[in-house]
């Protein structure tokens, strides 16, 4: 599909935020320890299949002379504010677009969700909007913007003491605690699932179009 390659190459500079890995994780430095701990601010990223959207004209056909209009999420961005009892966090996004037809200009709207999660799997909130995509008589390519924001209440994103305690504590050879890993513990790694919160942006997708993206 040389349409689609040709959407690839203009983006592939820029990295996409995909399986959301989380900022500020704890982190071990072998022969120290654990030398710093997850922050409260959520982790911001696109879910698998969800960064990029095609149509198709006729919409029920699926072959490379129907592809209409390909669009990919890219260039995220995040910012946190984690000073007060709520923490806000805004995220801002880029969409590149491509269309086969550039005959007449065109405008495209694209719905997309902004989703805050707990745990890795529970959704907390979920908003939708859209992005706008203009493009001009002759133009191939265009590109807009978009944002979405999370607010997470900071106890629920702050690790209880005692579990933070079992982490980090000091551990010497030869103590019979020192063979366990703390977080291979049940019930430490359940409070740091319940403790971890993300900021996650994608396209809403319909059935049909999130089973294309996963099986292409």
């Amino acid at each position: 599909m040389q349409f689609r390659s040709a959407l690839i190459a203009l983006v592939a500079p820029v990295a996409l935020l995909a399986g959301c890995k989380s900022d500020g994780e704890i982190v071990v430095d072998q022969g120290v320890g654990i030398t710093s701990l997850r922050s409260v601010c959520p982790a911001v990223g696109v879910p698998d299949y969800t960064g990029d959207i095609t149509l198709f004209s006729p919409a029920n056909a699926r072959t490379a002379d129907a592809l209409d209009v390909t669009a990919m999420i890219t260039n995220v961005r995040s910012t946190c504010n984690d000073t007060g009892e709520q923490v806000h966090s805004s995220a801002t996004f880029d969409v590149i677009a491509m269309r086969r037809n550039t005959s007449g200009a065109r405008t495209v709207e694209l719905p997309y969700f902004s989703t805050v999660t707990r745990g890795g799997s529970s959704v907390v909130a979920k908003r939708v909007g859209t992005v706008t995509l203009t493009f001009a008589d002759g133009q191939e390519r265009a590109r807009t913007s978009g944002t979405a924001s999370a607010y997470v209440d900071r106890a629920a994103a702050t690790l209880p003491d005692d579990i933070r305690q079992r982490i980090t504590r000091r551990r010497r050879a030869g103590d019979q605690s020192a063979a366990v890993d703390p977080l291979s513990e049940p019930d430490v790694r359940a409070a740091i699932a319940r403790a971890t919160f993300e900021l996650l942006i994608g396209f809403q997708l319909s059935e049909d179009q999130l089973a294309y993206n996963a099986t292409r």
